[in-house]
C-alpha cells in the first residue's frame, strides 16, 4: 500500500508520517488491500483537538474513517481500530454471501465557481452500478454516507437506499415513464 499523508493547519512531522505508516501497513495482512492502493490520511488540527481522516479504495468498496483525540498518535491508533472493523464486518459479508466481487461506484469530483451568485457548488458524477438492494447496503455503510444510487439488477431501475433517522433503512426507485 502506498501512503498519501496531507496536513491541514499541521505540518507532518517525520514520525508522525512514521507512525502513520507503520500502523496502515498492518492492514496489508487483509486481502482487500492491493500493493497499488492508495491510501490517503489527512491530519488537521483544531483548538480542541486533533483529527484523522483516513481513506483506502479497495477492490470491493472504500473504507473511510474520522476520528477527533486530544492525543493525535491515539488519534492513529483508533482510526486504525475503526478500519479493521469495517474490514472484518465487510469479510464476514462477502464470505455469508459467497460473493468474490461486488460492483463499486466510482464517483468523480467536480467543483465549480459560479462568480455571479458567488456559490461554491459541488457536483458529483456517479456511474450507479448494476447490483442488488443487498450489496447497495452494504456499499453505503463502506462508504459511510446515509444514501447509496445504484441501478437495481432485478427491475433495471435507478434506485436509491437510504438510512432513515430510525436506524432502518428505506429505498427509492425512480420510475421515467410518464
Amino acid at each position: 500500500m502506498r501512503f498519501e499523508i496531507i496536513g491541514k493547519n499541521v505540518s507532518v512531522t517525520p514520525a508522525m508520517r512514521e507512525q502513520i505508516e507503520k500502523k496502515l501497513s498492518t492492514l496489508d495482512k487483509y486481502l482487500l488491500i492491493d500493493p497499488n492502493t492508495i491510501a490517503r490520511v489527512v491530519a488537521r488540527v483544531y483548538p480542541k483537538g486533533q483529527k484523522v481522516e483516513v481513506t483506502i479504495p479497495t477492490k470491493v468498496g472504500i473504507l473511510r474513517t474520522e476520528v477527533v483525540d486530544d492525543d493525535f498518535y491515539a488519534a492513529v491508533d483508533r482510526a486504525i481500530d475503526k478500519l479493521e472493523d469495517q474490514i472484518r464486518r465487510q469479510k464476514t459479508r462477502l464470505s455469508r454471501r459467497h460473493k468474490e466481487n461486488l460492483a463499486v461506484a466510482f464517483a468523480q469530483e467536480d467543483e465549480q465557481n459560479e462568480e455571479q451568485q458567488e456559490v461554491l457548488v459541488k457536483t458529483k458524477a456517479i456511474t450507479a452500478d448494476e447490483m442488488d438492494l443487498d450489496d447497495a447496503i452494504l456499499q453505503m455503510e463502506l462508504s459511510n454516507h446515509d444514501f447509496y444510487i445504484y441501478t437495481d439488477e432485478e427491475t433495471g431501475k435507478i434506485s436509491v437506499a437510504y438510512r432513515r433517522n430510525d436506524g432502518k433503512y428505506g429505498l427509492i426507485e425512480v420510475d421515467n415513464s410518464k
